[in-house]
Parts: C-alpha cells; sequence; structure tokens
C-alpha cells in the first residue's frame, strides 16, 4: 500500500475512463437510437471536491455521446475526448498539453482498452468489476464497481493522502450560528 500512497500523492491528474467506470457499463438505447447512461451523483460530487483541491480532470473514452459532454460540463471537466478507440495518442497529448509526467498522473479503467495508459501512469486503477486482466495489472482495485461509487472511493482517497479531504469535507460539517 505504501507505493500506491506515494503514487497518489504525485497525482496531479486523475483520468476516467466513462463506460464500465463512471457508469456501469451498461448501454441502454431508445427505439429512436438515442442512448442513455446511468451515472452515481456521488461520484460527480467527488470530482468537484478532487478538482476543488487543485487536481485536474480528464475523460477519455472510445465511444461518442452528447450526453457525456453534458455530464462533463456539468461538473467542470474540461479535458474531454471522445471516440478515442486508442486511447493513448489522447493520453500523451493531454500531459504534453498540461506539462505534466506520466508519474503525476492516475487513470481508472475497467477493459483491456484501458491497458496502454494504465501501464503508463504513476496510479492505475481498476474498477471492482473491472476485466481480470485489468485488475491484475492495476496498481490498486477499488472496493467499488463502476458506476457504484468508485470514481468517488478513488477521489477521496487522492484527497485523503494529499491531506485536502478533511478541508474539502468542512463546508459540510460546519454548524450554522445564525
Amino acid at each position: 500500500m505504501g507505493k500506491i500512497v506515494g503514487a497518489a500523492k504525485k497525482v496531479r491528474l486523475l483520468i476516467f475512463d466513462v463506460d464500465g467506470v463512471l457508469t456501469d457499463g451498461g448501454l441502454i438505447l431508445g427505439d429512436d437510437g438515442q442512448e442513455y447512461k446511468v451515472f452515481n451523483s456521488k461520484d460527480g460530487h467527488g470530482m468537484k471536491m478532487l478538482q476543488n483541491s487543485g487536481v485536474e480532470i480528464g475523460v477519455i473514452t472510445a465511444r461518442e455521446s452528447q450526453l457525456v459532454k453534458i455530464r462533463m460540463e456539468g461538473l467542470g471537466v474540461r479535458h474531454l475526448y471522445q471516440g478515442q478507440s486508442e486511447k493513448l495518442p489522447a493520453f500523451l497529448g493531454l500531459i504534453a498539453r498540461l506539462g505534466l509526467t506520466p508519474e503525476q498522473v492516475a487513470y481508472v479503467g475497467d477493459d483491456v482498452l484501458d491497458l496502454p495508459i494504465m501501464l503508463r501512469v504513476g496510479l492505475s486503477v481498476a474498477v471492482a468489476d473491472a476485466h481480470p486482466l485489468v485488475r491484475e495489472k492495476a496498481d490498486w482495485t477499488t472496493r467499488l464497481g463502476g458506476g457504484k461509487g468508485a470514481a468517488r472511493e478513488v477521489c477521496d482517497f487522492i484527497m485523503q493522502v494529499q491531506g485536502t479531504l478533511d478541508a474539502a469535507l468542512q463546508p459540510y460539517l460546519a454548524l450554522d450560528d445564525a
């Protein structure tokens, strides 16, 4: 666990996959071809708190969806790469643009498409219900599954290790003296 804590202390950018990580991987398709996804609100709040603590959030996904764009805009995520069947070029471009090294990045994935990035970052995380090979290669596997709080678990862990979690939670614990 010491290696994971050390890696998490260095994180300046946390990147998520979408399907199977920020969602449970299910795709709901309507008769009209419209795609629907279910996102976990606690995951979203964790992403907001992490950004407020100074860590950038990015999303790299193989699929393309207006719904994902809307959700990420709502969370203030500025680094969204959709339609990336090969995710590595987007990753390399993003870290170059932000002036980061791979060691300053954590990536959360669930399937083999995520491995090219996971094998290069400082902290690779698999969600609990990830493909077995992804769990085997990850530095850490969450207790919770994709779309079921795994993203919040990672955000809280990074803030805890970096010493920012208590400050992020303090506004919710303050009593109103008025």
